[in-house]
């Protein structure tokens, strides 16, 4: 079968391990980023299996349509919004995806930012190669607030690092973030407000849904302090469009990290984001890691050589049988 791959943005698809599982194949990898709709059709048209990258494609009706040979979606990870489920339905077409990838190598990207931010690592580097000596402290961490906004599995690992460098932890978010924290033995906010007003370091953890789109309001981040620092490493339509971006020209709070836009990917460093100098930014990247890389894109290669096999795979939805 023919087995395209979309996407492959940082060329590291060739590289995996678990890429012999598709052996047999005619595998083709695409490294187009963001092809107009005419290239990624001319791509992917005579594919039977196609293993989208994450959620880097919107496959919409119009362009499933013109995709007649196709006969699966192996997702990457276990979440496919990005796949118009009717327009597979109706035409035959199944979707496959995969469990829960390690939550580790996001909270350690967290932290990374964390960190960077606070101590200034950028500028102190690029400082250094030009023999420009430091004239402002670093911020510490021990004794200072970490606030979290959705005690998940990722967000219970930021907690416990937060936790070692002596940080207070705080905790805002559903019943389910509440009860966790209280478990865990960390604080509570009384409400989101207090959550912002509170934090010294704010990371952003909850999962974006329709409820949670649009979480974050201005009004949430006018409440921070002018030495805070917010992390997001969730998904940025948290946030309301273009809050983050006037809450930093406002100087509330006083930086941000972030690894996730409305808009991806980010090409050519437009994002207004990269014109502040209080944002750190990275472009995605958090879940850049082999081991990650290796679970997701082996769940997926793995579901796409089983159906090729006419092995039993769990399907996602309810595809029309021919």
């Amino acid at each position: 079968m023919i087995i395209a791959i979309p996407d492959d943005y940082h060329g590291l698809v060739s590289s995996l391990d678990c890429l012999k599982r598709l052996a047999g194949h005619d595998v083709r990898i695409f490294r187009d980023v963001a092809p107009p709709e005419s290239t990624l059709v001319n791509n992917l048209r005579d594919a039977d299996i196609i293993v989208p990258v994450r959620e880097r494609t919107r496959f919409t009706r119009g362009i499933i349509e013109q995709l007649p040979k196709l006969k699966l979606f192996s997702q990457t990870g276990r979440s496919f919004n990005h796949i118009d489920v009717e327009a597979c339905n109706e035409r035959g077409i199944a979707i496959a995806s995969g469990g829960h990838a390690s939550p580790y190598t996001v909270a350690e990207h967290t932290w990374a930012l964390i960190m960077a931010s606070l101590r200034d690592v950028a500028h102190e580097s690029d400082a250094m190669r030009k023999g420009i000596w430091r004239s402002r402290f670093n911020i510490g961490l021990h004794d200072k607030t970490l606030a979290i906004l959705g005690l998940g599995t990722i967000g219970k690992l930021v907690a416990q690092t937060g936790a070692s460098f002596g940080m207070r932890v705080l905790v805002w978010g559903r019943e389910g973030s509440l009860a966790a924290a209280k478990a865990a033995g960390h604080d509570t906010a009384a409400s989101q407000d207090d959550l912002f007003a509170r934090a010294d370091v704010l990371v952003v953890m909850a999962r974006l849904s329709k409820d949670t789109r649009g979480l974050v309001q201005a009004a949430h981040l006018a409440k921070m302090k002018p030495t805070a620092l917010l992390v997001n490493t969730a998904r940025a339509e948290l946030i309301a469009p273009g809050a983050l971006v006037s809450a930093l020209q406002a100087g509330r709070p006083g930086m941000a990290a972030t690894d996730v836009y409305e808009n991806e990917p980010v090409q050519h460093g437009e994002h207004p984001l990269l014109e502040l100098d209080n944002a750190l930014c990275t472009n995605h990247s958090a879940w850049l890691e082999q081991g990650t890389y290796e679970a997701y894109f082996g769940e997926a290669f793995e579901n796409a050589a089983a159906f090729a096999a006419g092995k039993p795979v769990e399907i996602r939805n309810q595809p029309k049988k021919s």
